[in-house]
């Protein structure tokens, strides 16, 4: 990182890397961040006036291939906190932004930055609190079932189960030993990009159709990151047909939210997330 006067120096932390030698990448892992940091192009307008750099996250121990259940999703939350908290002590930042739809070992960096006043922000998290600014109910569009229920717990964490609609799923995987597809995430976004028909694309403007008109939706949202780049090709279609609906993303909900609580002043509550051994303490904690 560069220095500068900046008011905004993040650090962003993919959820994890995979090693170069995996069949199963499905994001660049060389070249400028820029490069590193998918769908740049599209969170690029929120980046502007940030000084930030990019961490490709604790390598997977479980295996090579990308994060999707609950115990894949602890392993790489333990392997996140240290660079949390290296991050935090570094004094180069003022916000740590957490990457990936599942947000591993988000209230535990929480707890770790807060003892530096530093914010972390998440994307599911930053998400659904924005979505709730928006509209009464909101929508997840998610793509494999045990990200779904992985997921499903996390909006039961925020305290948004009364504000979400539902979870609806594309049913397009990431690949992993013992099933392999034609239909992987990255391909079909590469063929939308190219202006090709793509099958995500398709089955995420139905679930989000499904979304407004049988689970009460006005805001559409996304679950795992690599649906993340859907939300221009969702919004459009969504316009085209007539639906007036807003449309967010993890990444681009999670640094604005970051800035936010920069300009604010504040990270997280100490009662939230008490030190060690606070100054004061509570008897009794109430639901």
């Amino acid at each position: 990182m560069t220095q500068t006067a900046s008011r905004y120096r993040f650090l962003l932390i993919h959820a994890f890397s995979l090693p170069s030698t995996s069949p199963y990448l499905h994001r660049p892992i060389e070249g400028p961040k820029e490069a590193r940091l998918p769908n740049h192009e599209l969170v690029k307008p929120v980046l502007e006036g940030i000084e930030w750099d990019l961490h490709p996250g604790p390598q997977a121990p479980y295996g090579d291939w990308a994060v999707e259940n609950r115990e894949e999703f602890a392993l790489v939350a333990a392997g996140r906190l240290p660079i949390v908290k290296e991050a935090c002590a570094s004094g180069k930042y003022n916000a740590i932004v957490l990457l990936g739809g599942g947000e591993p070992g988000f209230m535990e960096s929480r707890e770790i930055a807060r003892a530096f006043g530093i914010p972390v922000t998440a994307c599911a998290f930053s998400q659904m609190h924005i979505a709730c600014m928006l509209g009464n109910k909101f929508s997840i569009i998610d793509l494999a079932e045990s990200h779904n229920m992985y997921y499903y717990n996390l909006v039961i964490q925020h305290r948004f189960d009364h504000r979400c609609a539902s979870i609806r799923n594309v049913h397009i995987p990431f690949m992993r030993p013992g099933h392999e597809s034609a239909l992987t995430p990255q391909g079909e976004r590469q063929k939308a990009l190219r202006g090709e028909r793509s099958e995500m694309v398709e089955r995420a403007l139905r679930e989000a159709v499904c979304a407004i008109e049988e689970d009460g939706a006005e805001v559409l949202t996304f679950g795992c990151s690599a649906t993340f780049w859907l939300k221009p090709f969702v919004e459009k279609r969504l316009a085209e047909i007539g639906w007036e609906i807003p449309v967010l993303e993890g990444y681009s909900s999670a640094i604005a939210l970051a800035k936010m609580m920069v300009d604010l002043g504040v990270s997280a509550s100490g009662l939230t997330f008490p030190g060690d051994r606070p100054k004061q303490w509570r008897r009794k904690k109430t639901f």
